[in-house]
């Protein structure tokens, strides 16, 4: 696993053919004063649009698992995945269960919704963070449909557990829209960002307050281990991202 740390967000950008919003979790900012590994973990929006150039640049990257956040309404075929790459599903929305879409399926697609999931689906985050704890030695990538949202809120957690600064943490989610607002367009649906918009200002708060809001307060290992999460796995997934020097 390459391990040499990022410092700009060119470098994150990752090029993988068939997708628009893939980036590396590596070279952000920790409260050690280290910086997340290269290599490690990385974001992204529908790997089913990846060519055949994209999951050979996946592959380049290092990425040895992929972990689908979509519900299986969502799937489309896939390539046959490459010799040595592992599936692993953990659908979210699904997980999330029906009361918490009549409690808050209003604030779904915006980070509003970050810190009530975390607060009502606890099991949801277990199964997220045990996946990628056991997961096969090598990168791993994280991806939903347009890799705003679900992959957010995963990187969320994963990026406030290895000890990211919190505005870097902002920054990321942040990165998405710009990435994603063509896809919209190019698949003739509504631009999302105007109920986005809508609903953070009905709220009176903006995405860098609402994500910080989502980690106001979060003790991200405690609120695991409370959930099932075991300390080795807790352990693993730091590593992943704080490898030892």
């Amino acid at each position: 696993m390459r391990t040499d740390a990022l410092t700009t967000t060119e470098d994150r950008t990752l090029v993988w053919d068939g997708c628009l919003n893939v980036r590396d979790l590596g070279g952000l900012p920790t409260a050690s004063g280290r910086q997340t590994a290269r290599g490690a973990i990385a974001r992204a929006d529908n790997l089913d649009r990846l060519t055949r150039e994209g999951w050979d640049a996946l592959l380049d990257h290092g990425v040895r698992t992929v972990v689908d956040l979509r519900n299986a309404e969502e799937y489309k075929p896939l390539l046959p995945l490459p010799d040595g790459v592992e599936l692993v599903r953990v659908p979210l929305d699904e997980l999330a269960g029906p009361a918490w879409w009549v409690d808050h399926g209003r604030l779904d697609g915006t980070p509003l919704a970050f810190r009530p999931y975390l607060e009502h689906c606890p099991h949801a985050a277990a199964a997220l963070i045990t996946a990628i704890a056991d997961a096969r030695p090598g990168g791993l990538v994280v991806h939903c449909g347009a890799g705003r949202d679900r992959s957010g809120l995963a990187t969320l957690l994963l990026l406030s557990l290895a000890g990211v600064d919190r505005a870097a943490i902002a920054e990321d989610y942040l990165l998405s829209g710009p990435n994603v607002r063509p896809l919209y367009g190019m698949l003739g649906l509504p631009d999302p960002y105007r109920r986005i918009d809508a609903a953070l200002a009905e709220a009176g708060t903006t995405a860098e307050a609402a994500l910080a809001a989502a980690l106001d307060g979060l003790d991200p290992a405690g609120y695991l281990l409370a959930a099932g999460v075991t300390p080795a796995q807790v352990a693993a997934v730091r590593a992943r991202l704080l490898p030892a020097a």
